[in-house]
């Protein structure tokens, strides 16, 4: 029996070690080490110089020297950056442009057909695809994205298919772009992995969101997967002055929830690791590209990939748009007429609660205490989502038209 427990103990370890390769492997697409031979996996890149990585088919055109490094898409025109049949996975993506003014990175749409599904998975602005919020390029690196130079737009999410994958960049610009360069790098595999769940990613705006109505980062989804994250981008309301802005929690509706989520934050900073505001930075999993005081422009980001969130039947997340101020400032700002409902008053010996539904408390009353004050504001905001599902395709509904995505788009 003594000699048998280290034995049972050996095959336990084993066994969960082996659980432990696999759930890594399905959550951050790692495939066998890097000394590693893979028998069934087939290495293609799809570029200009041979669209889908066909065999011995690169470099052609020009006797096999460089010549044709890019292409051009038209105004209302659309470019097929991949187009291929069979069960693979996409390892990762590079694309350049010509023109990265904030205009032509939210004009160009990207889009992404899984097994030859009619609806995309993804339809999202070029630019905050690959976390550039607002249109403004910034240099960054973390685990799921990088812009080297602030010039390129690269992709690392494993975004596997069973029987096909495409990928479009659209032009909904009023001019011509003259250079797209671009590299999809993707894999070819013998057959479909059950547990395998397909990529999506959702974007949407809203120029003045509600007071005490929470902005949608992804609107309610059918299906059960896995959320991956989210990039974020707010142009902060000038009639709120200088205040701060991001006091409102990230709050994830899983699966039954109704009208309160499983899982709530503290605060935007909060969320994303950082604490009393943001300021630019670049961790590997959250960060903040752009922390622009004097424009009143943040853009952030954070991914769930050490904290993975599942849900088995829905998943929504939501941000409140709430700011803070003294008292003494939103005061003023509520007698001013700024559109503005109080949420609470900190005092710093505890939480004086203001908000009730259809009521605004007036700050002006005498019984109330001084001290930090929360309240619900109006901001234009724009998020990406990034999820997995299981279906290539979703219930979400259209990207938002061209004309809307880019109104307003650098303040005066």
């Amino acid at each position: 029996m003594i000699k048998r427990i280290p034995r049972l103990f050996a095959v336990v370890l084993l066994v969960a070690l082996q659980s432990s390769c696999e759930q890594k492997t399905i959550n951050q697409g790692s495939g066998p080490a890097v000394y590693e031979y893979d028998p069934h996996a087939a290495t293609r890149w799809s570029s200009p110089e041979n669209l889908n990585g066909a065999p011995g088919g690169g470099g052609k055109e020009n006797n096999g020297a460089k010549g044709h490094a890019f292409d051009s898409i038209g105004a209302g025109q659309s470019r097929v950056l991949i187009d291929v049949a069979g069960t693979g996975r996409i390892n990762r993506m590079w694309i350049t442009v010509i023109d990265r003014s904030p205009e032509m990175l939210r004009s160009l749409r990207l889009e992404m057909f899984w097994d030859q599904s009619a609806k995309p998975a993804v339809s999202v602005p070029f630019g905050d695809f690959f976390g550039i919020g607002l249109g403004r390029t910034a240099a960054f690196q973390n685990h799921f994205f990088a812009n080297a130079e602030g010039r390129s737009f690269q992709c690392f999410i494993p975004m596997p298919f069973k029987e096909g994958a495409r990928i479009v960049v659209t032009n909904d610009s009023g001019k011509k772009l003259s250079h797209i360069f671009f590299d999809v790098d993707y894999q070819l595999e013998k057959s479909w992995n059950d547990r395998s769940l397909y990529f999506h990613s959702y974007w949407s705006r809203d120029t003045a969101t509600t007071l005490a109505r929470d902005f949608e980062v992804l609107p309610a989804v059918k299906g059960f997967g896995r959320f991956l994250g989210a990039n974020v981008g707010v142009n902060s309301n000038p009639l709120y002055r200088t205040s701060w802005w991001g006091e409102g929690e990230v709050k994830l509706y899983l699966d039954d929830d109704s009208e309160l989520p499983t899982l709530a934050g503290t605060g935007t900073e909060d969320y994303i690791g950082t604490g009393w505001g943001q300021s630019a930075y670049i961790n590997n999993y959250a960060g903040c590209t752009i922390a622009d005081a004097t424009k009143r422009q943040w853009c952030f980001y954070r991914f769930h990939v050490p904290d993975p969130v599942y849900f088995s039947s829905s998943c929504k997340v939501a941000l409140q748009q709430i700011g803070g101020d003294p008292k003494a400032s939103v005061l003023d700002m509520q007698k001013s007429g700024v559109p503005l409902i109080p949420v609470t008053i900190d005092t710093g010996k505890g939480l004086t609660l203001l908000y009730e539904k259809d009521k605004v408390t007036d700050l002006g009353s005498p019984s109330l205490p001084d001290g930090w004050t929360n309240y619900y504001r109006s901001d234009d905001v724009s998020a990406t989502a990034y999820f997995y599902l299981n279906t290539p395709t979703s219930n979400l509904p259209d990207l938002q038209p061209v004309n809307y995505r880019i109104v307003k788009l650098q303040p005066k």
